[in-house]
């Protein structure tokens, strides 16, 4: 005799669950974002109020990160190098961004021989890692402020979201909408701005989301070697090139600056993978 028990009801998961990583990132960086536009509301310190006699001193109830070489109070110099390192970072992302989404959509909705000299030229760029590109340009510079910084890791920034942007081209292009819009007469230029552009580009925020993380840590890794940033420019890279050359009497000159920076590259990360997840959660339902 068959079971009258029903069968059990199918499970699937919350169209509204909680997406942690977007929200713990979002969290983190709007929080480093309002120490990098108004420090002082953070901290009474002043960062160019140094004074020799609290050279290298530990961490304190009133001082959490203590003071670096000169004197400076610690933690209002890593807000106020907030700012700078931040802002380096999304310069780069726009405008390697800007020029990923001419040639990513020109490689991929022309095909053909353009698309063939794009991903050729892409792909010898691709080559040359972002750091040491960084070093090799950087060191015949005698002038390195942020925005010569800016455009040397653009130069070499530019490549990952040319394919991110190709392949999310040629894959919109491929779908029923954007062929019945073809059919009924859309021109190129008009389907590609209105039809394919808009989803082609998603990808790209997501990638980019996760590689502004990238671009903080390169920074601090090129001004810790002596070729990025120059004093007096505030960032990330400068404390830690200045904790470094007092790091043995004084660890937390160099402890605390790369933990801001690896919480910072951290939430990076976590917003990407937020950004996928939203994403992929949305494509679902």
């Amino acid at each position: 005799m068959p079971s009258s028990s029903p069968d059990p009801p199918e499970v699937r998961p919350a169209a509204g669950r909680w997406n942690a990583p977007l929200v713990v990132a979002v969290a983190v960086l709007g929080l480093l974002a309002a120490t990098a536009l108004a420090p002082g509301a953070f901290t009474d310190a002043d960062p160019r109020s140094c004074d020799l006699a609290d050279s290298l001193v530990a961490p304190s109830w009133d001082h959490p990160f203590g003071f670096d070489l000169f004197g400076c109070d610690l933690l209002a110099k890593t807000m106020y190098g907030a700012r700078t390192s931040l802002l380096l970072a999304v310069a780069v992302i726009v405008l390697s961004g800007l020029l990923a989404v001419v040639l990513g959509t020109l490689a991929g909705a022309a095909g053909g021989w353009v698309d063939g000299v794009v991903s050729r030229l892409t792909d010898v760029w691709s080559g040359i890692p972002l750091v040491l590109g960084g070093v090799v340009l950087l060191s015949a510079t005698d002038r390195r402020g942020v925005w010569q910084v800016v455009a040397v890791l653009t130069v070499f920034s530019w490549p990952p979201m040319v394919r991110v942007v190709r392949a999310g081209t040629r894959q919109v292009l491929a779908l029923e909408y954007v062929t019945a819009a073809r059919a009924l007469g859309t021109g190129p230029l008009r389907l590609v701005l209105r039809h394919v552009l808009p989803d082609a580009v998603r990808p790209l925020l997501v990638f980019a989301s996760a590689y502004a993380g990238v671009l903080v840590s390169a920074e601090a890794v090129l001004t810790f070697a002596g070729v990025g940033l120059q004093r007096p420019t505030e960032s990330w890279g400068i404390l830690l090139q200045q904790g470094g050359e007092a790091a043995s009497r004084a660890p937390h000159a160099l402890v605390a600056p790369s933990l801001v920076l690896v919480v910072a590259v951290a939430a990076f990360v976590l917003l990407g993978e937020g950004l996928r997840a939203a994403g992929r959660t949305a494509r679902e339902h």
